[in-house]
């Protein structure tokens, strides 16, 4: 097209969307119109979440997270699993392929550049039926067993993630594009380079897989008694190899898995149901008090009372 005798290059713009505008930023313009102040929100497409976030934390956020995709828009974020820490920003994605107790930081973030990001969850029966049309020959051997991976932001991804987020804004297509769309972005991320290892995730004699069953007992049980000889046998696995594999996969033992889920519980009823400490760590599944109280401190930093009188004043509300 030429104006005023000079070639413009054209522009095509989609439902308000313009074409020649970064995978990212497009992906960020959207999270911002659900994501209307900070903070973490379930939109009406099942297993999708978009967060916004205009400060970097101090101090890290522990929570469970669940299997799934994390693609960043704008902002960077770390996520501490046990001892291992990753680092992921609009460059990279990061795949949680067990549900796992972490901690986490947004590391860049301002009011006029807030983090914004994308959560999938990911369903590990959709992965396996998806994982025989991707691998039709059968999975190449994989020998790495961890439960968290980080790959590159390819734009193919974070297109299709951006065309998830606009079926938001037409009648009728969350219930049936949707669908279609997050199918795609399985198999571009078993078709990435970390593939055939989220692939694992669906097999039922995978390691991860197993593991998973594992961390699920967990999970419903954790104020119960645990011994790792009938979680072991739960998944069919002898106690030296189940104890090897699942500190392979969620960098921790089974009994520290435990541990982390029953403080974060605790101190989720503490906050939120205004209970006292002895009977949250009760609830939990804590014989000693004294126990919970110094398990408690190295964990989170403080004592109990003095780390939820902080949270009150700090937040005035826990989610």
């Amino acid at each position: 097209m030429k104006a005023n005798g000079k070639v413009v290059p054209l522009r095509r713009v989609s439902n308000g969307v313009d074409s020649s505008e970064p995978a990212a930023a497009t992906l960020s313009r959207l999270l911002a119109v659900y994501a209307p102040h900070d903070g973490s929100f379930e939109l009406r497409i099942p297993g999708l979440y978009a967060s916004r976030f205009s400060r970097i934390n101090t101090e890290c956020f522990h929570s469970v997270r669940s299997p799934s995709l994390c693609i960043v828009a704008q902002g960077a974020k770390t996520v501490i699993v046990g001892r291992e820490v990753y680092e992921y920003d609009a460059s990279r994605m990061i795949v949680f392929s067990v549900a796992l107790p972490v901690a986490s930081q947004i590391t860049q973030a301002s009011h006029s550049e807030p983090y914004f990001a994308l959560r999938l969850d990911l369903d590990p029966r959709k992965v396996a039926h998806l994982v025989l049309k991707v691998y039709p020959d059968g999975l190449p051997p994989v020998q790495e067993r961890r439960a968290v991976y980080v790959t590159p932001a390819d734009a193919s991804t974070v297109n299709a993630a951006t065309r998830l987020m606009e079926c938001l804004a037409q009648p009728g297509d969350a219930e049936l594009l949707a669908p279609l769309v997050i199918d795609e972005i399985v198999i571009r991320l078993l078709r990435s380079p970390i593939g055939v290892r989220v692939a694992q995730m669906g097999f039922a004699e995978s390691s991860v897989h197993r593991v998973a069953k594992a961390i699920s007992w967990l999970r419903a049980n954790f104020s119960q008694p645990m011994k790792v000889e009938e979680l072991a046998g739960l998944v069919h696995m002898s106690v030296s190899s189940f104890h090897e594999h699942f500190k392979s996969v969620t960098s921790m033992s089974p009994l520290h898995y435990q541990k982390v889920l029953r403080l974060q519980e605790a101190r989720r009823l503490m906050l939120s149901t205004i209970m006292d400490a002895g009977t949250a760590s009760q609830r939990v599944g804590y014989l000693s008090a004294s126990q919970f109280s110094r398990e408690y401190s190295r964990f989170f930093g403080s004592a109990p009372t003095k780390d939820i009188a902080r949270l009150r004043q700090e937040t005035g509300l826990w989610v």
